[in-house]
């Protein structure tokens, strides 16, 4: 067997060098906007702003718990319509009541209760992201 089907080609310097061209972008200052300046209607926070790292964007006591708890109910569940959530306040934080059609009792509570279990720990850890903390009770 011939011994240069296993040989790397030698490449010259400069070619082919990413870390190089890399850190020449880097030092010319174009922060790739393509010439855009503006700032309108830019989402983005600044340095400058201070961000609201307690508040996701939901302004009601366990809004992220409930938005996650409804979006995983209904992704689950064959009657999206029959989905529905009651929150309330309790000592510990959030109580959230997750209320679905009976035929899809099955599909949330899952194999000896492991779907449920993990909807559980996916809305526990929303709300803790809140600074809070939540329950989870499916009601039929």
């Amino acid at each position: 067997m011939p011994e240069d089907l296993f040989a790397q080609p030698a490449f010259e310097e400069g070619e082919g060098d990413f870390e190089d061209e890399y850190d020449e972008d880097e030092d010319d200052g174009d922060d790739g906007d393509d010439g855009e300046e503006s700032d309108e209607g830019s989402d983005e926070v600044s340095d400058s702003e201070p961000a609201d790292e307690g508040n996701i964007g939901n302004t009601a006591e366990g809004g992220a718990a409930r938005a996650v708890l409804e979006h995983v109910a209904t992704s689950l569940v064959d009657d999206e319509e029959s989905v529905h959530v009651e929150v309330s306040e309790g000592r510990s934080g959030v109580k959230l009541s997750l209320h679905v059609a009976p035929p899809d009792m099955g599909r949330v509570i899952g194999r000896r209760g492991r779907t449920a279990q993990a909807i559980r720990t996916l809305v526990r850890a929303a709300a803790a992201s809140e600074g809070t903390d939540a329950s989870v009770d499916i009601v039929d």
